[in-house]
């Protein structure tokens, strides 16, 4: 028999107890970031000690993404459903299980598919983390401990490429291994002072068939796209394009019919939502290739150390922690329509500053300012971005809604990985090459910045209403007879 459900504890800001949650679900997010900021700094030295080609090292990235973005939404499902804090320290246990196969991997294939095991973590402890705060907290607390969370996870952001530059000047496989004893310090707080909490409007039915289907649909299309930069556009690469297209329209058919689908098709009524999130799609595409390109670039074309590398995109993490909550508060104001279309285009144009950097590049001069512009946009943009999807869904669908938006993003930037590199002519040991790869970088950056100049057009045209006019409640659904009757729970 399942433990009856629990809805929190009410804890109180500045109570030692309220400081452990928080020590916990911000460190076991914050492994989480690190790991994936800190992963691209590490690629080139990844590349050369296990003696990978590019597509290797693409998908040392993508398989971390695809498991994580495949994964998120039914990893908020098991949370809700069996428990957040056992979900989340059996993600950050599986994490550190992972981490540690990652920094022992002898060769490229075992490191992918550690990567993926990774992922498979991440979207168990991800989801948790914020559900944890918003179930142990109620009223004004739960306001002070999610500011909190954001602003200690930026932090852990901030220093995060710090960090993992100086472990990548010692060793690319410290980057994994550091991951082991910070998840043993967060399961000991979590299994001490982190209370249980489900959900007791959880579905009672997992959506097993759906999630399939949308890992299936990822999985195929990344793989086609980053063959087609391998091996060239080959029968191999359209049957796998044809397989992922036809699982994600499987996908879409699935959840119409479903009775307990895992991305309700209400949420797809208001079209606010879908201009959103396809903002987001163009957006973080943009963004996961960048983050991958540039500090190669800097690396390979520049001469950058891993260091100097890693702490590039500083900037952008510290104008983001500055300035975003005033941001979101001019977007209550004024509306998102307006920053949702500058903030792309301003990111826009510091991608374009990028192409100015070269094998005689220095940080003051040429990385920055480019960098710079590049995060005051996204502060433009990031906070009125999530603002306009949560208030776009219905008060019942905002969990859902905001696990949809994370998976866009995490998609967006895996397919990104896959596709660029491939439209800019990088792939095989071009990594190795300056000349190149800073001939592939040119071109990548004039795509990066068309995804960003996209994703303000669709803002532009689509975003119209202003915050705090929420659409109304979708009528529930009617509940399944067979599954409302106490038979069907066993």
């Amino acid at each position: 028999m399942a433990a009856p459900p629990t809805t929190g504890t009410g804890l109180r800001m500045g109570t030692p107890q309220a400081r452990w949650v928080l020590l916990a679900t911000v460190l076991g997010s914050g492994v989480a970031m690190l790991d994936a900021t800190v992963v691209n700094v590490a690629l080139e030295r990844i590349g050369a000690d296990l003696g990978a080609d590019f597509a290797g090292l693409q998908w040392t990235v993508n398989a971390y993404t695809l498991t994580l973005a495949a994964l998120i939404l039914l990893g908020g499902s098991l949370s809700d459903r069996y428990g957040r804090r056992r979900i989340f320290v059996v993600g950050v246990v599986w994490f550190a299980l992972a981490s540690l196969l990652c920094g022992l991997a002898p060769d490229i294939g075992t490191l992918v598919a550690a990567r993926a095991l990774q992922g498979v973590g991440g979207a168990l402890l991800t989801p948790g983390s914020l559900a944890i705060i918003s179930a142990s907290f109620s009223g004004p607390d739960r306001a002070a401990a999610v500011g909190a969370w954001s602003g200690l996870s930026g932090v852990a952001g901030a220093i995060g490429p710090f960090v993992g530059g100086w472990l990548v000047e010692w060793s690319w496989r410290a980057v994994f291994l550091i991951n082991v004893p910070l998840a043993v310090l967060v399961v000991a707080v979590a299994a001490r002072h982190v209370p249980e909490s489900r959900d007791p409007e959880a579905a009672p039915r997992l959506d097993w068939i759906g999630t399939a289907l949308v890992a299936a649909g990822l999985g195929a299309l990344t793989y086609a796209l980053t063959a087609a930069g391998d091996q060239g556009a080959g029968p191999a690469v359209w049957l796998g394009a044809g397989a992922g297209a036809l699982a994600l329209v499987a996908f879409v058919v699935v959840e119409r019919r479903s009775r307990h689908p895992l991305v309700p098709p209400a949420l797809f009524a208001d079209r606010q939502f879908n201009a959103a999130n396809a903002t987001t799609l163009f957006v973080y595409a943009a963004l996961g290739a960048l983050f991958v390109l540039l500090v190669l670039h800097l690396q390979v074309v520049s001469g950058f150390s891993p260091l100097l590398a890693g702490t590039a995109l500083l900037p952008v993490t510290v104008l983001m922690l500055l300035f975003s909550a005033r941001v979101g508060a001019l977007a209550q104001r004024i509306g998102p329509r307006a920053l949702l279309t500058a903030g792309p285009l301003v990111s826009a144009g510091g991608v374009l500053l990028m192409l100015q950097i070269g094998p005689d590049a220095s940080y003051l001069g040429d990385v920055l300012p480019a960098v710079a512009l590049f995060g005051a946009g996204l502060t433009l943009l990031v906070a009125p971005l999530t603002a306009t999807v949560l208030d776009s869904a219905a008060d019942r669908f905002a969990g859902v809604a905001s696990g949809v938006n994370n998976a866009v993003a995490r998609a967006a930037g895996l397919l990104a990985v896959a596709v660029v590199p491939v439209a800019a002519g990088l792939g095989g040991a071009d990594y190795t090459d300056p000349t190149a790869f800073a001939a592939g970088f040119r071109t990548a950056t004039l795509i990066m910045a068309g995804l960003l100049v996209a994703g303000a057009l669709v803002s532009v045209a689509f975003v119209r209403r202003p915050l705090g006019d929420a659409p109304p409640e979708p009528p529930m659904p009617r509940p399944d007879p067979v599954e409302a009757s106490p038979a069907a729970d066993h």
